[in-house]
């Protein structure tokens, strides 16, 4: 796809819900409630928006000016703009850091489907054993979960097939609007449960006397895997941005948007479990087994209404994935239609199959296949550390010192005030913590996954 040729959003709109899409899936509604409960609630959540502001929104802004100023998809994105070939190794990277895990990502979507499919007929019933038993059950059968996997990539493939505006826009315009429509009515319902005001006050009301280096150093981590950064997902649907869009004033949307996503995904689930006595630490284990008994005890009174939380809830979680899903996949999609110089059509193949392969050995890899292990971690696993604990910081790091110290101030300014059409004021501040806090930031956050802050 020639320059001239290259797809944009047709609207505003269109821009801030594409690329919330990307920010706000899983990492929001599954991973932020439990990392949330573990580490205090509400004092966390104030430490997750400062983080937010300090390191998430600049690394964001960053990938956008990457992106449309050089219109391309990222690998040649970081070539174009960095005057050598070797800086295709960074946007090369994100490439296929997005790509890996876009396989394994579809794995846990697909579970998503299936719960929708148990709470429609009724087999989410049981005492929490059972509930146990039938996530494990499914877990690591041969055939279900890599069905799943497959069904949903197949659902992304539909809407990357039809391009940018008639695909990727369109979509995120039906689905984003429907996922806060579904978030809001879990939340009304969760919140007016019996001793439901304990939950409520354990996300609104800080202990900073809770708030430690851990505490700090986790929402440093669940503030930068949350906005996608690092993934390649921002640079290139910048690459689709008009001249016109306000990359400063999109960035504070889209984390507005993520932030608000998290905390009502926060008020949808531990009102609820409050309400019936589980701890909110109950950690990753969360969406998959403690929820669905939680909804079984919460409305045990109206088990039809607990039916129909419980599959309002996982096609809410199904949303929140695909919109992922749908970036996640644009990166490789446009990666290899420029590259290669295939159709859209033929790249998005191409990366759905390849994609669902993945998926298939990262699901049966959690089945015990010994041939499917590495070191006694499922490759489901492998990819999941692999891409998350070292290649995500790592791309966020030199993505960093490339629009910081490489790229001249000029160009990033000019991209940062639109051609001066802008006033920048906040100019000065963002290329400071570009240049500086963001990278140490990054360090501090890959350090204290390998334990060593």
């Amino acid at each position: 796809m020639s320059l001239q040729e290259r797809a944009n959003f047709g609207s505003k709109l269109g821009v801030v819900l594409a690329t919330a899409g990307s920010a706000v899936g899983l990492g929001n509604v599954w991973r932020f409630p439990y990392v949330a409960g573990q580490n205090g609630g509400a004092a966390f959540i104030v430490c997750y928006i400062a983080c937010i502001v300090v390191l998430g929104l600049p690394c964001m802004i960053s990938e956008f000016i990457i992106g449309r100023r050089a219109r391309s998809n990222t690998a040649r994105a970081y070539r174009r703009l960095g005057g050598r070939r070797g800086w295709m190794l960074i946007g090369g990277l994100g490439v296929l850091t997005g790509f890996l895990i876009t396989g394994y990502y579809a794995v846990v979507s697909g579970w998503c489907l299936q719960y929708i499919y148990a709470s429609l007929t009724g087999r989410l019933h049981g005492d929490p054993q059972y509930v146990r038993d039938y996530f494990t059950t499914f877990e690591t059968d041969p055939l279900q979960p890599v069905l799943c996997t497959v069904l949903i990539l197949a659902a992304t493939h539909l809407v990357i097939s039809r391009g940018v505006r008639r695909g990727i826009e369109r979509a995120s315009k039906m689905m984003m609007p429907t996922l806060f429509v579904l978030l809001l009515l879990i939340v009304a319902t969760s919140c007016l449960l019996p001793g439901a005001e304990r939950g409520i006050a354990f996300l609104l009301k800080p202990d900073f006397g809770k708030v430690d280096g851990d505490v700090l150093l986790g929402a440093l981590g669940q503030s930068f895997y949350s906005l996608s950064i690092g993934m390649g997902c921002l640079c290139t649907y910048a690459s689709y941005f008009s001249r016109e869009t306000d990359l400063a004033g999109t960035a504070v949307k889209i984390g507005a948007i993520d932030s608000v996503v998290a905390v009502l995904a926060g008020l949808m689930i531990f009102p609820a479990a409050f309400s019936v006595g589980v701890e909110p630490d109950s950690g990753p284990s969360l969406i998959f087994i403690t929820l669905p008994n939680v909804f079984h005890q919460a409305f045990a009174s109206l088990p039809l209404l607990g039916d129909a939380v419980a599959l309002l809830f996982y096609a809410l979680l199904s949303l929140a994935a695909l919109t992922s899903l749908i970036s996640l996949h644009e990166v490789s999609t446009a990666f290899l239609s420029e590259e290669l110089n295939l159709s859209r059509h033929r790249g998005a193949l191409v990366v759905t199959v390849s994609t669902a392969v993945i998926g298939a050995f990262c699901s049966l890899s959690l089945g015990g296949y010994e041939g499917l292990q590495l070191l006694g971690w499922p490759l489901f696993d492998v990819f999941d550390f692999v891409t998350g604990q070292i290649f995500l910081p790592v791309v966020g790091f030199l993505t960093c010192l490339f629009v910081g110290w490489h790229l001249p101030d000029a160009l990033v300014r000019e991209e940062f005030t639109n051609g001066g059409t802008l006033r920048g004021r906040l100019y000065g501040l963002y290329i400071f913590c570009v240049r500086v806090v963001c990278p140490v930031c990054i360090v501090l956050i890959f350090l204290h996954q390998f334990g060593v802050v």
